[in-house]
């Protein structure tokens, strides 16, 4: 009988924990259920978020390739090709239209029939700002040639019979006289001093260093104002017509003493290779590179200019690259043979064949001077020139 009551009791606690654990289970399997799909939700939800994300990047990406498709198609290349190539037309014509012009300023200070020239470079200017700077060019080689025969029409003074043919250089005072070379017969005015007798003194027009917009004089002021006898023009100088010239006109930059014992230029010609002359109270001497000199101011003057024609009485100059010294025109120069000084002009002359001139006159030493629209001689008045005022200047003065 308690078994039975046993039995019956087990019973009863079964029939209730089975209902029980399946409402559990089916509880639980419910709430797994909702997160499953609440997460799948979310999962889609992301992924659809991001695949909205990547179409904007793809359409973003596809833009930018339309983009860099147009850019190829424009062939960048070329563009920036095409584009150099005009900035160095411009910069190159531009270059040699200045070049062109201060050749014809060059000429103007030697004649006032320039009328030809002066309208061809007005047409260059026109075709400029048309931008058509091929017939520009075209029109600059014209002009260039042009006044190149015009400047050797002008130098080729015809030598009159009354010149002797003489190659002797002076012993003292003003001569014009014919010398004979290899390359031909040329025309010299010179004037020779004893340096026993003469000072020889480099005179300035302004009392100390100046790199712009600095004085000039006549070569006859020059003369005038320090009682000399004669004189000639003196070193390279950037003339204030030149549009090159900008910022630093009428300055110069080779070393230079003058007759107050002022040293120009000396900071920026410590190291300079250019040859110069120096004028002491008994003797001249000439070097190859001022670098060899010091600041001595118990000298009378010294100055510098390139290049230095004849060392020893041997030529040292036969001709470079430079357009300038290789055309024809006249040449100033300073010199010596002995105790005797030169200054003067070779007419018609290359620098080279000037060279030639001074090797041919027995000459020791001699130094190139400024030329051009500067050529300037004085001897009891102008020989050469007056041409352009003047920096600076060679005078020779009685002691």
């Amino acid at each position: 009988m308690t078994k039975i009551k046993e039995r019956f009791r087990l019973h009863r606690i079964f029939d209730f924990l089975i209902p029980l654990a399946l409402v559990i289970s089916i509880i639980s399997g419910g709430y797994f259920f909702i997160s499953f799909r609440n997460e799948k939700l979310r999962v889609e939800s992301e992924k659809t978020k991001v695949q909205d994300e990547l179409g904007k990047t793809v359409e973003q990406l596809e833009i930018i390739q339309r983009d860099l498709n147009d850019i190829k198609g424009q062939d960048q290349v070329k563009i920036n090709k095409d584009l150099s190539e005009e900035v160095r037309n411009i910069q190159d014509t531009y270059k040699n239209s200045v070049s062109a012009y201060e050749n014809l300023l060059d000429l103007k200070s030697q004649t006032n029939k320039t009328q030809d020239e002066d309208k061809l470079f007005s047409e260059i200017l026109s075709l400029l700002s048309k931008k058509d700077y091929k017939k520009a060019s075209e029109k600059i080689t014209e002009l260039t040639k042009k006044i190149s025969d015009e400047k050797i029409k002008l130098a080729s003074v015809t030598i009159p019979q009354n010149v002797p043919v003489n190659n002797a250089p002076p012993g003292s005072g003003y001569s014009r006289q014919q010398i004979q070379t290899d390359s031909g017969n040329f025309l010299v005015s010179l004037i020779a001093a004893d340096i026993g007798s003469t000072k020889v003194i480099v005179d300035t027009a302004s009392d100390s260093d100046c790199s712009n917009n600095c004085p000039v004089l006549p070569l006859a002021t020059y003369i005038s104002r320090n009682g000399a006898y004669a004189g000639v023009n003196g070193s390279y100088f950037c003339p204030s017509t030149y549009p090159t010239c900008a910022g630093k006109t009428n300055s110069f930059d080779l070393l230079l003493m003058n007759k107050n014992k002022t040293y120009f230029n000396s900071a920026n010609n410590v190291y300079s290779t250019n040859p110069g002359v120096i004028f002491g109270g008994s003797y001249v001497r000439f070097v190859t590179a001022v670098s060899q000199w010091g600041r001595d101011t118990g000298i009378d003057g010294m100055i510098s200019n390139f290049p230095l024609l004849v060392s020893n009485g041997n030529i040292t100059f036969t001709g470079d690259s430079d357009s300038k010294q290789s055309s024809k025109g006249n040449r100033g120069f300073v010199a010596n043979k002995g105790n005797n000084i030169y200054i003067g002009v070779v007419f018609n002359a290359a620098v080279a064949e000037s060279a030639k001139v001074m090797k041919a006159m027995g000459i020791e030493n001699a130094l190139n001077l400024d030329d051009g629209g500067s050529t300037a001689l004085w001897s009891g008045g102008y020989k050469v020139g007056p041409g352009r005022d003047l920096p600076n200047v060679i005078l020779f003065v009685k002691k």
